[in-house]
């Protein structure tokens, strides 16, 4: 079934599968099963974090699950208090060897830190371009970058981020940025895709459930791929998992689509941090 999942093309020449599984506050305990699980439904892409604190789990499932390392793509982020340069090359190879893998797919810059660091996430950039070149971090790229944060980036920078992983959902379609990146060949990876449960009661989106005879949260999710985000669900519910894996025998219409669109409420439906505000975690 994972040969079903669409890829998107990134500007280093790789893709990345457009649905993947998210491990955002499942415990460290339970990542190993719930990735288990993931895989057996047909997920081939994961999405950690240092930050998670459940990067071992990732890598234990890969390990044991029977397949080949190349058939999985995984991607982890860098944690706040690491953006100096010795600080983030020390940090990636505790990455690696958390997950058991001499690369990863993708490696991210979690957030841009501006208020830290003397707003200097060109320094951390450039550090990850070093993995980049090293060949142990395939691609790389950034999350919650803002046009301007980008802008820095594309001015002082060799390598442009191959993806750049912002919250967005129907209460938040960020569309602005989506196109920003979208001008500037970086693939957008929506997290929080249904605002933390948030938008599956929403009297639209249940209506269009009804219609189309599919579950609120695979209403959403099918909206995300017919705009082309890459999406990364999370649920530790085995059911709720190969719910959201069941997104591709059905498609919505341009009305459908257009009526969740809508929906967006600008900042006031973001659910997590502000990007230029968020300072949690930097180093003292």
């Amino acid at each position: 079934m994972s040969s079903a999942i669409p890829t998107i093309s990134l500007n280093d020449g790789r893709t990345i599968p457009q649905l993947g599984f998210g491990v955002f506050q499942v415990p460290p305990e339970e990542t190993r099963a719930a990735v288990e699980t993931a895989i057996e439904i047909g997920y081939r892409h994961i999405d950690t974090a240092q930050m998670y604190g459940n990067e071992a789990g990732v890598g234990e499932a890969v390990s044991t699950s029977g397949l080949d390392r190349s058939e999985f793509f995984i991607t982890s982020k860098l944690n706040n208090g690491f953006h100096e340069p010795d600080d983030a090359r020390s940090a990636f190879d505790d990455t690696l060897k958390a997950l058991g893998t001499d690369y990863v797919d993708l490696f991210l810059i979690h957030w841009p830190m501006p208020a830290s660091y003397g707003g200097d996430f060109v320094q951390t950039w450039n550090t990850l371009e070093e993995f980049y070149r090293e060949g142990r971090a395939r691609s790389i790229g950034v999350s919650n970058f803002t046009p301007h944060h980008l802008g820095r980036l594309r001015a002082e920078t060799q390598v442009r981020p191959a993806v750049n992983q912002i919250e967005v959902h129907p209460y938040l379609t960020n569309d602005a940025l989506r196109a920003y990146n979208t001008d500037n060949e970086i693939a957008t990876e929506a997290y929080s895709p249904i605002a933390q449960g948030e938008v599956l009661t929403d009297p639209v989106i249940t209506q269009i459930a009804r219609e189309v005879g599919k579950s609120p949260a695979q209403v959403v999710l099918r909206w995300h791929i017919q705009r082309g985000d890459i999406i990364f669900p999370k649920s530790k519910t085995a059911e709720r998992v190969r719910e959201n894996f069941e997104i591709f025998d059905f498609e919505l219409d341009g009305g459908a689509m257009g009526s969740i669109t809508a929906l967006d409420r600008g900042d006031k439906g973001r659910t997590g941090a502000n990007p230029d505000t968020m300072n949690q975690g930097a180093k003292s």
